[in-house]
């Protein structure tokens, strides 16, 4: 592995590549580190997620990624084309990568669901720092595995993808639960509307020819074996279907529970229930809601999160009291209500009595300590007069500082904010909806024994045996 940078280094190079630094360091520091004193990068899984964010956010601090690799060869031809990617080594299977890419310091992953775990098991074994897409993992067995695996690492810096943490509106939202402004929390509402992928079908009949460059039994890994078909697996529609995605709750489940659970200290619900449209099929319903049930810890009752998806799926009137967006995130206490956005990027308030919310500058919430670390206002640097009024930098460099607070990571200088000790444990909670939109039954967790109490048929999907039989790529 290439060597520590230091934290000056990656800030100048960062200023020099116009992320919007302030030139805070010495002037005889040269304006960026030479091309041997930058971290190494891979990149596995070269679909849409790593091509339109997590390459160029690299790019925009000024590291090299050596080396690609995908099973799809359109995927890493087109990849090839785009900027900081041309000169890079091209793979088809991930582990030949990380046999051959001993100098790369840290692994990006970018693949469906179904293979995050296996290919972070043998970047970490490997030695590689690893960020890896949102949800960390397909299964709750995967995700406890995940967290024993990344915490017997400590010296490799994980990151999940799930950038709202990363923000100044996040943080401010979690001293403000935090600090008991809001009175006692009791319930938490997290919406989102419908999406393209196949929701509430079984698999078609049919079958394709598989176009040429894909290597279709690598593509489906663990997952039982099915024929191929145009438009509905491959690209991008993965996600809709169990055996490879969980749907909207595993995709949005990091992004949306994250706030409650770690400000709340929620750890693993009690209970599960779900109800729904077009449920009991191969793929994730048309429209749904799941209720977790969260036992009292500390000072702290018993709190309610409910998960709406699907067209015109939102808390009720009584809970919004007002229109909302067709994403969300509340959480509502005896004395206030906050709306985090369903990225828990935003930090408004709406105290008892009031009508409407007002941002973080209204003075109960200004005049609350700041116990976070801040990555947008510290670091790079965004106007913190706007973060006060719950206003967020722009999408993209929303998603800048969680890559930058990684790389910062990476180089020995700092721990990430999302490890996969705290996404695991957010992605367990999102595995557990999919256990009972899959079972059609209430769940009643046993969260030491990794039970579902009473249900033995939920055995296989917790913990579901991979179908060997075409494993291995052809």
């Amino acid at each position: 592995m290439s060597k520590n940078i230091s934290r000056r280094r990656l800030l100048k190079s960062a200023a020099a590549a116009g992320v919007g630094l302030p030139m805070i360091l010495p002037s005889g520091i040269l304006a960026g580190p030479s091309s041997n004193e930058r971290l190494k990068f891979a990149c596995i899984g070269m679909g849409g997620q790593m091509r339109g964010y997590l390459v160029p956010e690299l790019g925009k601090i000024d590291q090299q990624i050596v080396a690609i690799c995908d099973v799809d060869k359109r995927q890493r031809d087109s990849a090839l084309k785009a900027p900081g990617l041309t000169e890079a080594r091209t793979y088809h299977d991930y582990r030949e990568l990380l046999d051959k890419e001993t100098e790369v310091d840290a692994v990006l992953i970018g693949t469906p669901d179904h293979w995050h775990v296996p290919i972070c098991q043998a970047a970490l074994e490997a030695g590689k720092h690893v960020y890896c897409e949102k949800p960390l993992a397909h299964s709750v067995a995967e995700c406890r595995a995940l967290e024993k695996l990344a915490t017997s690492h400590p010296k490799l810096a994980t990151q999940t993808g799930n950038q709202g943490c990363s923000t100044e509106g996040f943080r401010r939202s979690f001293e403000v639960i935090q600090s008991g402004l809001l009175g006692d929390i009791t319930e938490v509402h997290v919406w989102h509307p419908g999406h393209s992928w196949p929701n509430g079908v079984d698999r078609p009949a049919k079958s394709d020819p598989v176009p040429e460059g894909l290597d279709w039994r690598f593509w489906l890994g663990s997952a039982p074996e099915r024929p191929y078909n145009n438009d509905i697996y491959h690209p991008g529609k993965w996600r809709g279907w169990y055996d490879f995605g969980g749907g909207s709750i595993a995709d949005f489940c990091c992004h949306g529970f994250q706030l409650a659970y770690r400000a709340l200290e929620l750890d693993a619900p009690t209970r599960i229930e779900a109800t729904g449209e077009d449920m009991g099929h191969e793929s994730f319903p048309t429209r749904c809601t799941v209720t977790y049930e969260f036992a009292a810890k500390g000072k702290r009752g018993p709190v309610k999160l409910i998960f709406y998806s699907g067209d015109k799926h939102v808390p009720p009137d009584d809970i919004t009291r007002g229109p909302v967006g067709s994403t969300g995130c509340l959480v509502v206490g005896s004395e206030g209500t906050l709306s985090a956005g369903l990225w828990n990027t935003d930090c408004n308030v709406r105290l008892k009595g009031a009508n409407d919310f007002q941002g973080a500058n209204q003075p109960e919430v200004a005049r609350i300590a700041k116990t976070q670390p801040r990555i947008d206002t510290e670091i790079l640097k965004w106007d913190p007069k706007l973060a006060a009024k719950g206003e967020r930098p722009r999408w993209s460099r929303v998603n800048n500082s969680h890559m930058f607070e990684w790389v910062l990571a990476c180089a020995g200088d700092a721990k990430s904010y999302s490890p996969f000790e705290i996404g695991a444990r957010i992605t367990e909670v999102g595995m557990l909806g999919v256990l009972a939109l899959r079972t059609q039954k209430p769940i009643l967790w046993d969260a030491e024994n990794r039970k579902a109490v009473g249900l033995p048929e939920a055995d296989a999907i917790i913990d579901p045996k991979p179908s060997t039989d075409h494993f291995l790529p052809s």
